[in-house]
C-alpha cells in the first residue's frame, strides 16, 4: 500500500508539529497550512488522502473547508478539531460533511482512531451498474429496486458510508431500516469491525446499563463475572440502536454522555475506558413530537440525528415489488432446498394492488406462506390469501373511505398475528419472530385486538 498524505490546517505551530508527529509514527506523511488560504492552495495542488482542520482559522473557519471541499474534492475525508465541550461546532461540521471530528486537547488515542478509519476509505464509490450487479448478488445485505426512491435512497447511503456522522434512519416498520444501517457500515472504513445491532424495545429497563456497558465481576448481586457491554462489543465498528425511542429517559442520559465523551464506564468500574464507535439508531416513531412531549430528550435527539434518512414504504415503491418477489421466493427456497415456484400473472398483479402496512417484511410474509401453498410450481393469486384485499379495494363511499381503509389493515393485522401465533403453536417468543417484532410489541397488539 502507497503511503497516505495528510493536510494539518492550524495556525498554532505547536499543533502542526504535534500532529506531526503523531501521524509521522503511524507511517503517514504529512503537510500543514496555517491558514485557510494556504491550505486551499494544497488541496488544488496535491493529493491527500485526510485533512485535519482546526475549526477557528485566522482567514476562515473549518466548516468552511469542509463546503469547499464538498464542491471540488468530495473524495477527501475532512476531520475537524473543535473546542472541548463544543457539541454546537461538531454537529455543524457533520451536518456540512465532515468525516469526524475531535476535540482539543487532542486525544491521542482517539486521533489514531479517527485517522486509522479515514484512510480506510475506498478511492471512489462504485458506478452505478456495478452496484446493481452487486445488488443481483448478495440482495439480503442489498437495498433492490430500480425505482428513483430506492435509487436516491442508496446514493444517500453511499455518501454516508463515507462519514462518521451518526445517522437517524426513520421509516416505518418492516421497511429496511437494519438493512440500510448494515449497508452504511459495510461499505464504510469499518467494514472489517462488528455491526451490532440492538432493539432498544427488548431490553428490560433494569438491565440496560449493563447491556450497553458491561460490567464488573461482584459489582452487583448476580454480577458472578465481568461482561462486555454493547459499546465494547462494537469497538472499532458500529453501534445499531433500533427503536432507540423505547430507551427510558434515565438511560437516554447515559447513552448522551457516551457518544459526546466517546467513553464509557463499565457499573462497578472506577473509571472510563474510551470507546471508538459510530452510532446509527433508527426509529418508526416520530422522535421531533416524542421531544415536544417531553418524552425523549431534546439534547440526545440532536445528537443522533444529525443526518436523517428516511426510508420510503413499499406502497411508494410499487415499480419495485417484480425484482423483490423474484428475490424473496429465491432466498426463502434457497433456505428451504426445494426448486422455486414460477409467479403467476394473477399473483403479480395481486402483489401490485396491494398496500403493505408490515412493508417488505410483510412481502416476505405473504411469499412464504404462498410457497408453501403453492402446488404444480406456481404461485396463484389465492396462494397469497389476499382475498380481504380485493374486498377493501373495492369502491366505498367517500366519507367511509378512511374508515373502511382503516378497519381493513386492522383485520389484516390481526389475521396476520392468529396465523403466525397458530404456525408457531401459539408461542408467543417464536410468533412475535415471524412476524418480526419485538414479544412487548405483541402482547400489546393481542391485548388491543382482543386475541385470546
Amino acid at each position: 500500500m502507497s503511503t497516505k498524505h495528510i493536510l494539518i490546517v492550524d495556525d498554532e505551530p505547536d499543533i502542526c508539529e504535534l500532529l506531526e508527529i503523531t501521524l509521522g509514527r503511524m507511517g503517514l506523511t504529512s503537510r500543514s497550512a496555517l491558514n485557510y488560504n494556504d491550505a486551499l492552495e494544497l488541496i488544488e495542488s496535491q493529493h491527500f488522502d485526510l485533512c485535519l482542520t482546526d475549526m477557528k482559522l485566522p482567514d476562515g473557519n473549518g466548516i468552511e473547508l469542509v463546503e469547499y471541499c464538498q464542491q471540488v474534492r468530495p473524495e477527501l475525508p475532512i476531520a475537524v478539531i473543535t473546542a472541548h465541550g463544543n457539541m454546537e461546532s461538531a454537529v455543524s461540521a457533520l451536518k456540512a460533511g465532515a468525516f469526524d471530528f475531535v476535540s482539543k486537547p487532542l486525544d491521542i488515542n482517539i486521533l489514531r482512531n479517527l485517522v486509522s478509519s479515514a484512510i480506510k476509505l475506498p478511492a471512489a464509490s462504485k458506478p452505478d451498474t456495478q452496484r446493481a450487479s452487486a445488488e443481483a448478488e448478495a440482495p439480503s445485505q442489498k437495498m433492490l429496486g430500480e425505482s428513483p426512491a430506492i435509487k436516491s435512497l442508496i446514493q444517500k447511503i453511499n455518501k454516508l458510508s463515507r462519514s462518521q456522522a451518526p445517522v437517524f434512519i426513520h421509516g416505518e416498520s418492516g421497511s429496511g431500516k437494519e438493512l440500510a444501517a448494515r449497508m452504511i457500515h459495510d461499505e464504510g472504513p469499518r467494514k472489517d469491525a462488528n455491526f451490532v445491532p440492538v432493539n432498544c424495545g427488548a431490553i428490560p429497563a433494569d438491565l440496560m446499563e449493563s447491556e450497553f456497558f458491561g460490567h464488573l465481576k461482584g459489582s452487583f448481586s448476580g454480577a458472578t463475572s465481568d461482561k462486555q457491554g454493547l459499546f465494547q462489543v462494537a469497538n472499532g465498528g458500529t453501534l445499531f440502536l433500533d427503536e432507540v425511542a423505547e430507551l427510558p429517559l434515565h438511560m437516554q442520559v447515559k447513552l448522551l454522555r457516551a457518544i459526546q465523551e466517546k467513553a464509557i464506564r463499565a457499573i462497578g468500574a472506577q473509571q472510563e475506558s474510551a470507546v471508538d464507535v459510530r452510532i446509527l439508531s433508527a426509529s418508526h416513531r416520530d422522535l421531533a413530537e416524542m421531544v415536544e412531549k417531553a418524552q425523549f430528550r431534546q439534547d440526545l435527539f440532536y445528537r443522533i440525528n444529525v443526518i436523517e434518512l428516511e426510508i420510503p414504504s413499499l406502497r411508494t415503491r410499487i415499480t419495485d415489488i417484480p425484482l423483490l418477489a423474484k428475490a424473496l421466493i429465491k432466498k426463502l427456497c434457497d433456505k428451504l432446498s426445494i426448486a422455486e415456484p414460477r409467479l403467476t400473472a394473477g399473483a403479480l398483479d395481486a402483489l401490485l394492488s396491494y398496500s403493505y402496512p408490515g412493508n417488505i417484511r410483510e412481502l416476505e410474509n405473504i411469499l412464504e406462506r404462498a410457497i408453501a401453498l403453492a402446488e404444480n410450481n406456481s404461485i396463484q393469486r389465492e396462494d397469497l390469501n389476499l382475498s380481504q384485499v380485493d374486498k377493501a379495494a373495492a369502491p366505498q363511499p367517500a366519507a367511509d373511505s378512511d374508515k373502511t381503509a382503516a378497519s381493513s389493515l386492522e383485520q389484516l393485522e390481526k389475521q396476520a398475528i392468529t396465523e403466525a401465533l397458530e404456525k408457531a403453536r401459539w408461542n408467543k417468543t417464536a410468533a412475535a419472530k415471524i412476524l418480526g417484532i419485538t414479544l412487548r410489541q405483541l402482547r400489546y397488539r393481542m391485548d388491543k385486538m382482543q386475541i385470546e
